[in-house]
């Protein structure tokens, strides 16, 4: 998507789509002036109620506009950002189905929408540019077309063209928020891409290359580990959880260093079970498919990390990227086994599909031994019990530092990619007890998704700032959450990078 800047008269800009923005007081104040001067009846004022996200397309016009089609979108209140953004992903969304290859959008209210939302106009635009990204994805990669006979190959599939209009006075506002915007809504579609695909087009190796090729664009470093590298490090987790599959483990490591010297090092450990069928404990099929998106924590650690390369932070940040599927071959690891893993705790596998926990383990220790950060944070599509308490729009935050999880859901508020934070009281220590080992990864029964937060709490060598953020629920949409559109959502992109921000 291209993104310009336009300074020319409303009624010049030349675009397959006009869009004129309104929260409810500037519908008030100025739509029926704004409408009378471009030619339009104000009657669809009386049903156009400028709630976010809605859409109303007016007819009948006089020609005083150069675009074919005239938009009227709603800021809802515009109190907060995400107002913004929920109005990008609703017009784009609109035009990728109308086919629109070319939206602009009037935003010379800048500068009010930014005082209603107590925020600056940069960050507006940023938020809006974000949605846009966002409304406008589609996965179809894997599509050939050749069975659909009604497809007009002549119509754009995506927006090819945003035209962003400006006052003079707000150009460099505007030309900032853009450039944020495409870089985190970019990087949030990148990390979509990579849990979308499939199990037999991403494997493990297949995750170490996306961050290879990412480090290789933005300049950052990127290490891979192979198996042999993985068994003379001793990461018994990883290795337990790869011993039915076919396919090598990989441990990936991502150091974005910025050009002068780095405030803090945030350590952010991602998940990546390429593809979970439960192991021996083998999961139902219903619903398997979607076990394709259990990599999505390492999908958000790859997008993050691309991102704060991208927007030069001022912070170290190093991505941990253990990754697996985990398959029931005859050779896999069976219930009542026990593994050392790479700190030496030694673990009794209650059930081989509580697997992320294992894989995590190793990375985490791995991550304090080798970089002592400053923080760490690691997100994981962990348990289904973070779903039945939290549902599918929000994560649960688990943490051991109150003012560390507090910042994180700050930027969940801030980005629209929410968090609850559940407790780590010690209570809960007693679930994961083993008879025969250090701890065992299945809980009793109940807070599942606690007695998994309280099993990787054992791995951080008692580092005093590490929070876990289960996206089990928010990771990807199955339809079941109201989300328009099904698959990847890339969840934790928008949230890292508002958090590294504020931590540089």
């Amino acid at each position: 998507m291209n993104i310009a800047v336009n300074t020319d008269p409303v009624r010049k800009v030349d675009a397959g789509m006009l869009v004129l923005p309104f929260t409810g007081m500037s519908l008030k104040k100025n739509g029926k002036e704004l409408l009378k001067e471009l030619g339009f009846e104000c009657g669809v004022l009386e049903d156009f109620k400028a709630d976010a996200g809605e859409v109303v397309f007016l007819y009948g016009t006089t020609g005083k506009t150069a675009s074919g089609r005239v938009a009227l979108l709603g800021f809802g209140e515009g109190r907060k950002t995400g107002d913004y953004r929920k109005a990008g992903a609703a017009i784009s969304g609109r035009a990728v189905d109308l086919k629109i290859g070319s939206v602009a959008v009037d935003m010379t209210g800048i500068k009010a929408f930014a005082a209603t939302a107590k925020s600056s106009a940069a960050s507006v635009v940023a938020a809006f540019v974000e949605g846009c990204f966002s409304g406008s994805y589609r996965f179809d990669r894997l599509k050939s077309g050749k069975t659909n006979k009604k497809t007009d190959d002549s119509k754009p599939k995506k927006i090819i063209e945003l035209i962003i209009r400006s006052e003079q006075a707000q150009l460099a506002a505007i030309e900032s928020g853009i450039a944020e915007g495409i870089v985190t809504g970019s990087c949030q579609n990148l990390t979509r891409d990579l849990v979308n695909l499939p199990g037999n087009h991403l494997e493990a190796a297949d995750i170490a290359r996306a961050a290879v090729e990412s480090g290789e664009r933005c300049g950052y470093e990127v290490k891979v580990f192979d198996k042999e590298a993985i068994e003379a490090l001793g990461m018994g987790g990883l290795l337990a959880v790869n011993k039915g599959s076919e396919q090598p483990p990989t441990f990936t490591v991502l150091d974005y260093r910025p050009a002068g010297k780095a405030s803090k090092t945030i350590a952010i450990v991602g998940k990546g079970v390429s593809f979970d069928s439960g192991g021996i404990s083998l999961k139902p099929s219903e619903g398997m498919g979607e076990m394709k998106s259990d990599m999505a924590g390492a999908a958000s650690v790859i997008g993050a990390v691309e991102a704060a390369a991208r927007l030069a932070l001022p912070v170290r940040v190093v991505g941990l990227i253990p990754a697996t599927d985990n398959m029931p071959d005859g050779s896999a690891q069976k219930p009542g086994d026990v593994i050392t893993t790479y700190s030496g705790i030694t673990v009794e596998v209650g059930n081989t599909d509580a697997e992320g926990r294992l894989i995590l383990a190793d990375a985490l220790t791995y991550a304090v031994k080798h970089y002592n950060p400053d923080v760490i944070i690691d997100l994981a599509t962990l348990t289904g019990a973070c779903i039945v308490a939290l549902g599918y729009s929000v994560a649960g935050l688990f943490s051991n530092n109150d003012k560390l999880a507090e910042d994180i859901c700050e930027s969940g508020m801030r980005t629209d990619e929410k968090v609850w934070r559940m407790p780590l009281w010690e209570e809960y220590d007693d679930m994961i007890k083993s008879d025969i080992a250090d701890v065992s990864n299945l809980g009793a029964r109940g807070a599942g998704s606690v007695t998994a937060a309280k099993f990787l709490e054992k791995f951080i060598e008692g580092h005093k700032k590490w929070a876990h953020i289960d996206i089990a629920g928010p990771s990807y949409a199955t339809g079941k959450g109201g989300a328009k559109v099904t698959g990847g959502t890339g969840f934790g992109v928008r949230l890292l990078v508002d958090f590294l921000k504020r931590w540089s």
